[in-house]
């Protein structure tokens, strides 16, 4: 009985290493996938940024700058209001003599469908 015994307790034994080496390898292989996951993302995140800048870097050189842009429009904003400005004060005083011009010179006319009835 003593060797049975024996038999079973080392049996027993040796499960439990087997069961420990099963649970060791699951950790090493949760931490492996974990460390995998951490540098995939980190991978993830460089390409990112690198094709972000490569968008920006051809978006400016496309486009140019906002910046500039935004001066531009404002320059040439300001070159049309002068103009518009000069023109109104150049020509106001015709247009406005000629609208007078027009209102005074009233000339009656007989309409052309009005039918005289005795």
């Amino acid at each position: 009985m003593a060797s049975q015994s024996q038999g079973i307790q080392q049996l027993l034994q040796a499960e439990k290493r087997a069961k420990d080496k099963l649970e060791e390898a699951k950790k090493r292989k949760n931490k492996r996938l974990r460390q995998a996951k951490e540098e995939a993302i980190a991978e993830i995140d460089q390409y990112k940024l690198k094709r972000e800048s490569d968008f920006r870097r051809i978006q400016t050189s496309i486009m140019g700058s906002q910046g500039n842009l935004a001066v531009k429009i404002e320059d040439q904003t300001g070159e049309k209001i002068q103009t518009y400005n000069s023109n109104y004060q150049k020509y106001k005083e015709k247009v406005l003599q000629e609208l007078l011009n027009m209102a005074y010179d009233v000339k009656p006319d007989l309409h052309a469908n009005f039918k005289y009835t005795l």
